[in-house]
């Protein structure tokens, strides 16, 4: 049976899902919008948004015992491909080698208006 993963440590849900779910073995993180948990406001830049995003996902994993280093799979959501590269190094600052598999893929609107969103599938 599948169970939800809850942190304050990440923003709660602005809608109907877990912040995560495990089973079995895996982690599955729902998508983390760039809020910053201890203000509720989303950064300005693509840059703080990718770091906010990603620290969500982090809190996420390690209240599911899990950590960024498990990380087998992420999905990266940009409002602006042309964020690609600008995203890139923040995100190389959370995964080493072996890198996760990765699909991005740019949308036309994200939840609050954030430029960036990220979920991964992870090992517990």
């Amino acid at each position: 049976m599948p169970t939800p993963v809850s942190t304050d440590k990440a923003p709660a849900a602005v809608g109907p899902y877990s912040q995560g779910m495990v089973t079995g073995s895996l982690v599955f993180t729902s998508g983390q919008l760039p809020i910053v948990a201890e203000t509720g406001v989303i950064p300005e830049t693509i840059e703080e948004q990718a770091k906010a995003s990603l620290e969500n996902v982090k809190a996420v994993l390690e209240a599911a015992g899990s950590s960024m280093s498990q990380v087998v799979k992420t999905t990266v959501f940009l409002n602006d491909i042309t964020h690609f590269a600008a995203v890139n190094e923040v995100y190389s600052t959370y995964f080493g080698q072996p890198f996760p598999a990765r699909s991005c893929f740019e949308v036309a609107c994200l939840p609050k208006g954030a430029l960036v969103e990220v979920e991964v599938v992870a090992e517990k």
